[in-house]
């Protein structure tokens, strides 16, 4: 994709949504980095289901460390992968307060030394909570990167790599939103709703839909 059509791209989705969100559900950065490690081959919308109750009742990772992984367990049975995730959210509670006086640190570095916490988790927390310009790069992303030919690669990191060097400097806070969500509800992974999309004239993919799926 040329530069001009990247600004465009941007600009167009900026003009729908000036200040997109996430869509998961904390009170604090620490509630975040929860809901985000609780996140992983789970949906947004059933991370909120489990952690609307939890999160009423713990807000630090010392609430959290009291109420342990058997009690942590009861809250997101729900989720895929609760028992492994439980385990870790009790060791990054610790680490938190062992190693980070209880706080959650605003680098990659230190946030990617957490138990179940990788470099898209801590992105995420990076800039959600604390402002930064960072990508996380899901499967949504992924896929908007590599169709639109914005950024193309075959790993996760390909792509967020290649994203930070063609993205405006005017856009770069919002973008991991915008794209997300462009690839969550237009650029959809079986059947991409290119008819209704705001930026179809601007993308090169191929095997573009004709007509908007039902």
């Amino acid at each position: 994709m040329k530069k001009a059509h990247i600004e465009e791209f941007f600009r167009r989705l900026s003009a729908r949504d000036p200040e997109p969100k996430g869509e998961l559900d904390y009170t604090n950065p620490y509630t975040l980095l929860v809901a985000v490690t609780l996140s992983a081959q789970a949906t947004d919308v059933g991370v909120n289901k489990a952690t609307k109750a939890l999160f009423k009742n713990i807000s630090t990772p010392r609430q959290m460390l009291d109420l342990g992984e058997a009690g942590l367990k009861n809250y997101i049975k729900s989720i895929g992968l609760y028992n492994t995730k439980a385990k870790n959210v009790i060791k990054a509670a610790q680490m938190l307060i062992t190693d980070f006086g209880g706080m959650v640190p605003e680098n990659r570095a230190d946030l990617e030394k957490l138990a179940g916490v990788g470099r898209k988790t801590a992105n995420v927390v990076l800039n959600i909570a604390f402002g930064h310009s960072t990508i996380a790069v899901d499967t949504h992303l992924f896929r908007v990167g590599n169709r639109t030919r914005m950024a193309v690669g075959k790993t996760p990191l390909a792509v967020e790599l290649k994203l930070e060097k063609v993205i405006p400097s005017e856009y770069a806070r919002h973008a991991h939103h915008w794209l997300i969500l462009h690839g969550r509800y237009i650029c959809k992974a079986r059947r991409p709703s290119c008819p209704t999309c705001p930026v179809e004239d601007l993308c090169p993919y191929r095997d573009k839909t004709v007509v908007d799926p039902l």
